[in-house]
């Protein structure tokens, strides 16, 4: 009988299965505001551009994602789920997530250029109170995320502990990238990117973001009833165990230290930053790099683009698999690596053909599911159940700071080198690349020294399979 009160949830396939749909969607719907602008960001070169911002304004709010997390917001928040669990924590976080998405739909709307906020931030100094606002939007959405995010794998790892954790980790990422695939493919129908671009239609896509969002907060309530049966379950079990909760399974803050002193941990969080830079920043300006790079129309571009999301949606799930049964771990995040930055020297130096563009995007969607689904999976084996949330959320502190200075620099490189023909465009957009294959060269080396440490402490298992054998 304890037995079952212990495992009725966890061991019902359907329960699971069911919960990480609940969990997904919240970050589809992330997902889908965080990349609203990829496959059209090339609009912000365009003087008829309503909206009044240029490519260096976009990078300073797309960098305005991690501007709260970099500033210790995930710092504190991970410590606070970690104190007050998932269910609060996380509610709490995906409200935010849902209040940043309704700010920058505000900021971009064509009732707020005669709104006594907009007269408010220009007399104090603002010429672009769009940007301002939804500048900050985007920041509170960007904390918001990362820490429903951080709750989203927390709540993962406890669901499906000794069973196929990899797997489901892996299709989460899928679930929520369909929301960039979603996103980066439908951007071009809501937004046409030449000639004027009324208010109305910039602010297309965040108002659909909107919607998703109300959807992924109801999906996260259904989520937080089945943890609380779970929970209850639990108790009722060590009730009939006589059994107390050890004062070391509690967070203390004396944990902090030891995560941060964990070597480990230390090369996933730096593998992490500098890998997603080479995807998720680069994502957010694909179709500028690549217009001129290769040189084709924005439909064409989009279609290339959307393959970085599309691939993954594929082969994350199925790198999950091969992590659970087969293990190996370390060695799908080297070889990841050397693909991503195989893919961003053909994006840089290969002929300015069409197909090597298509290409170089299918080779860094296969990086981007090998990466992710070796990589999560593994911050359990290191780090305790009760400090997951400030683990995972110290990750994406640092992976944060990247994110947050990458699309910057990007976007004043993009801007800067000012020149009217095609040849100092197609410099542009090779410049930029030559960020990317930087950060891919650290990436590798990074994954080579955490290969390296697993190989000398086989007692972390984290080459180990992780599905439990019977």
């Amino acid at each position: 009988m304890v037995q079952k009160l212990q495992s009725i949830l966890k061991d019902s396939k359907t329960a699971r299965w069911l919960v990480l749909l609940c969990l997904a969607i919240p970050m589809f719907a992330s997902y889908f505001v965080d990349d609203m602008f990829s496959t059209v960001s090339h609009m912000f070169s365009n003087p008829e551009l309503v909206l009044g911002w240029n490519s260096a304004d976009f990078g300073v709010y797309a960098g305005a994602y991690s501007l709260l997390c970099v500033w210790g917001g995930l710092i504190v928040c991970g410590i606070l789920l970690d104190k007050w669990g998932v269910r609060f924590t996380g509610t709490l976080f995906v409200g935010l997530m849902a209040a940043g998405t309704l700010i920058v739909t505000y900021a971009l709307s064509p009732i707020f250029p005669d709104s006594i906020i907009a007269g408010f931030i220009k007399s104090v100094g603002f010429s672009k109170p769009s940007l301002i606002l939804a500048t900050a939007g985007c920041a509170v959405f960007g904390l918001g995320s990362e820490i429903a995010g951080v709750a989203v794998t927390k709540s993962i790892a406890k669901w499906f502990k000794g069973k196929e954790m990899a797997l489901a980790m892996g299709l989460q990422l899928s679930l929520a990238r369909l929301g960039t695939a979603f996103a980066m493919f439908i951007a071009p129908m809501m937004i046409h990117t030449q000639g004027n671009i009324p208010l109305s239609e910039s602010n297309n896509m965040a108002e659909i973001g909107v919607y998703l969002m109300i959807i992924g907060v109801v999906t996260w309530f259904v989520f937080v009833a089945f943890d609380k049966k779970l929970d209850n379950q639990d108790a009722e079990a060590a009730a009939l165990n006589v059994a107390k909760k050890s004062d070391d399974d509690k967070f203390k803050f004396s944990d902090i230290g030891k995560i941060l002193t964990n070597k480990n941990f230390i090369l996933i969080a730096l593998l992490c930053v500098f890998f997603y830079c080479c995807i998720i920043s680069f994502k957010k300006f694909a179709t500028a790099i690549v217009i001129p790079r290769f040189g084709i129309d924005e439909n064409l571009a989009k279609n290339m683009a959307t393959m970085l999301p599309f691939t993954p949606i594929i082969f994350t799930p199925l790198f999950g698999l091969l992590v659970d049964y087969i293990g190996k771990a370390t060695r799908w995040m080297v070889l990841g690596s050397f693909i991503v930055l195989f893919a961003h020297c053909v994006i840089a130096f290969a002929p300015s053909v069409p197909a090597f563009g298509f290409i170089s995007f299918g080779l860094l969607g296969i990086g981007y599911s090998l990466v992710p689904a070796a990589m999560w999976q593994s911050v359990p084996k290191i780090i305790p159940e009760k400090n997951l949330g400030t683990a995972y959320s110290l990750i994406y502190w640092i992976q944060n700071m990247g994110m947050w200075l990458v699309p910057i620099v990007i976007g004043i490189i993009l801007k800067t080198t000012v020149a009217s023909g095609m040849t100092e465009k197609v410099t542009k957009a090779v410049n930029a690349e030559f960020v990317f294959i930087g950060l891919a060269c650290v990436a590798i080396f990074v994954s080579l020294m955490l290969k390296k440490s697993s190989k000398d402490n086989p007692a972390l298992r984290l080459d180990m399979p992780n599905k439990i054998k019977k």
